[in-house]
């Protein structure tokens, strides 16, 4: 009995390893494939607690979170205008079919990343020959993306996967010719600024032109009214002078002598040589008809 008893053991522990070989968990994050000398068997994409067995088969995990595939470096791309850029994109993607995926790639990430990046880069090449910089760098830039996603999630699922989305970094100019598109740019812009200042001064010349304009036209309208209203003004007083003194012509002819002496004697020194008899000293010498 006593010779038996490490038997014993030895079946009880090769019974418990057994059974931990036997046994796998399948985590709520990752797809399960069950592989019996290299075939396939089943696909587990439920978590929970699974058996297997033990050295005949095995497992594999895969991701079902989206996964990043990121460019190590930018991509030379030719625009439509034959100018080069650098694009630096990154691409989100998963699993959608994992017996797909290990068909397709054995599993393998790297193979992924590798036929994933072709596809992109393939397509974003296509698209950026159809476009100008301008509409590369901002005019067009979500539409590219967008198809370049759909072009490429259809190719992907043909390994299992599905692209998730594509997105543009950053888009940039080489060096070589970033200097010449500036220089252009700022030529340009120099332009558009000396069109405006031109623009600018020729409606500043007609905005002076027609505020002298009105203000001639103000002055001349003034100056034709204050002489009309100054000629009514003269016709009313001579009205009513010719009025006054046509009831006694005699007292305005004296009238307007005194006024001719007071104007010819103003001051003392003034000196005034004329016949005494003369008509002027008309009213000095008598009042006129003994009155």
């Amino acid at each position: 009995m006593r010779h038996s008893l490490p038997f014993v053991a030895a079946a009880i522990l090769g019974i418990l390893v057994a059974a931990a070989m036997s046994i796998f968990t399948v985590d709520q994050r990752k797809f399960a494939i069950v592989l019996q000398l290299g075939e396939i068997k089943s696909v587990i994409a439920e978590p929970g607690l699974y058996f297997k067995w033990p050295m005949i088969q095995n497992v594999r995990y895969f991701e079902k979170r989206i996964l990043t595939y990121d460019s190590p470096d930018p991509e030379r791309f030719i625009t439509s205008e034959k100018k080069p850029v650098l694009v630096d994109a990154f691409v989100k993607w998963r699993i959608i079919d994992a017996k797909q995926y290990y068909i397709s790639v054995q599993g393998d990430e790297v193979r992924a990343h590798i036929r994933l990046s072709q596809t992109v880069n393939a397509l974003l090449r296509e698209e950026f020959g159809k476009r100008t910089i301008h509409d590369v760098v901002s005019g067009e830039r979500e539409k590219i993306m967008e198809e370049v996603r759909t072009k490429a999630d259809a190719d992907a699922r043909a390994i299992g996967v599905q692209i998730v989305d594509v997105r543009l970094k950053r888009v940039d100019l080489p060096q070589e010719v970033s200097e010449s598109v500036y220089r252009r740019m700022e030529t340009e812009r120099k332009r558009v600024a000396n069109e405006l200042r031109s623009k600018g001064a020729a409606d500043a010349e007609k905005i002076r032109a027609d505020a002298d304009r009105q203000r001639e036209i103000i002055i001349a309208e003034a100056y034709r009214d204050a002489q009309r209203i100054k000629g009514e003004g003269d016709a009313k007083a001579t009205a009513l002078y010719a009025q006054a003194f046509g009831q006694n012509p005699e007292f305005y002819s004296f009238y307007r002598s005194l006024e001719a002496y007071r104007a010819s004697f103003r001051n003392k020194t003034d000196v005034l040589v004329i016949e005494p008899n003369t008509e002027f000293f008309k009213y000095l010498k008598s009042t006129g008809k003994g009155k």
